[in-house]
């Protein structure tokens, strides 16, 4: 530094640059700054940057990238901001135009644009009547029809919340009405094998009555798991799901299976005691 006590911060800038073999671009890589900006602050062209403090800090940012001592660097730059060049930014900042948002044609714009109470803002009760349409449809008896008691409390909601709430309280209706596509399982506690006639009856495609432990494992048609756990003895499980159903039991000699209330033998399906099968 000694020797270049004449160069100015961008001379020696450059200079301890490229006595480190690198070169403008591999150091606008380090930096993950634009190489324009780098050549501006080495050729001193200062007002080509946007400020005293960003030239200074890009400097500093250099010379920890070049292990620089940045004192004599930043003793060659500008200190402060001049008085005229400060006036300029503030005029700059007050000569922009504020411009608006355009919301004219859009639906219910003019429900957005008024100053509404926190507890009667739209989304809050938007989110108050999904909870109720979703409890509704839980809630309402089967004899009613899931529709129509959900899309009763839909339409008073509309009414009281307009056009702009309209489309998003339709698609949550949908959602509730159509449900998630689940696979259907039931599990019934029955009677010892000897007492089956009074044993309570599980529903679905598949029925699987236990006699003894055993360790089942069922998968739909897509993958998804139906059962796995240890049935207990006397547990009667009705299962249902896209075919087809894949099916392992791991103590067949003690499980009774049925399909589409049809009676499976397992026997054919078994080795070691342990059924594999898939049924369509």
């Amino acid at each position: 530094m000694s020797e270049s006590s004449g160069s100015t911060a961008g001379a020696l800038l450059k200079a301890a640059r490229e006595s480190q073999g690198l070169s403008l671009d591999s150091l606008a890589t380090l930096l993950k700054v634009p190489a324009s900006k780098l050549e501006a602050l080495e050729a001193d062209r200062h007002d080509q940057l946007p400020g005293v403090a960003f030239v200074r800090a890009l400097a500093q940012s250099v010379c920890r990238q070049l292990h620089l001592d940045p004192t004599e660097v930043l003793q060659r730059l500008p200190q402060t901001q001049t008085i005229s060049q400060a006036l300029e930014d503030v005029n700059r900042g007050l000569a922009t135009p504020f411009r608006e948002p355009k919301l004219r044609g859009i639906p219910g714009a003019a429900l957005l644009q008024r100053e509404w109470p926190e507890w009667m803002r739209p989304s809050v009760i938007a989110s108050a009547v999904l909870v109720l349409v979703a409890l509704a449809f839980w809630f309402a008896p089967k004899s009613l029809g899931g529709a129509s008691a959900v899309m009763k409390p839909v339409a008073a909601a509309s009414d009281a919340l307009g056009e702009i709430t309209v489309p998003v309280l339709a698609e949550a209706a949908s959602a509730v009405l159509s449900g998630p596509s689940e696979p259907v399982v039931e599990t019934v506690h029955s009677a010892p094998e000897e007492d089956s006639a009074s044993a309570p009856a599980a529903a679905g495609a598949v029925v699987l009555r236990t006699t003894a432990e055993s360790w089942i494992e069922v998968q739909d048609g897509r993958g998804a798991s139906l059962l796995s756990r240890l049935v207990q003895p006397g547990e009667t499980v009705g299962l249902d799901g896209p075919a087809p159903l894949r099916l392992k039991i791991g103590n067949a000699e003690g499980t009774r299976l049925s399909f589409r209330g049809q009676p499976v033998d397992l026997a054919t399906f078994t080795r070691d005691n342990v059924a594999r099968l898939e049924l369509k």
